[in-house]
């Protein structure tokens, strides 16, 4: 078999499927205008869905962008406190015995 052309990306995996989604969205805001005029839309208008796809193509490429480093930064000034860890016998929920008084019960009322 040969070797794939493509090398993993040294940085993030992110990374790669990003460009290659941003890739096949700038291909499609070419290839949308060029079947339009194959089909008889006027050039006004396959222009303009041209300018309206590279601008969503656009937009959608900002987000990716931001949404990755926000990912790939911890939020500052938060961390995430230790578990509570009741041991064996300590523990809590449905049938737990946690002391004090119980109401009800076979308690004589008096």
């Amino acid at each position: 078999m040969p070797p794939s052309s493509r090398t993993p990306s040294p940085t993030r995996p992110g990374d790669e499927r990003t460009t290659d989604l941003i890739r096949w969205a700038a291909f499609s805001c070419v290839l949308v205008p060029v079947v339009l005029l194959l089909y008889g839309t006027s050039l006004a208008g396959a222009g303009g869905t041209a300018l309206g796809l590279a601008a969503v193509t656009a937009v959608c490429r900002l987000l990716l962008r931001q949404s990755e480093r926000g990912a790939a930064q911890p939020p500052a000034g938060e961390h995430t406190p230790p578990a509570h860890h009741r041991g064996r016998h300590q523990r809590t929920g449905t049938g737990s015995h946690r002391g004090g008084r119980h109401s009800g019960g076979n308690s004589p009322a008096g």
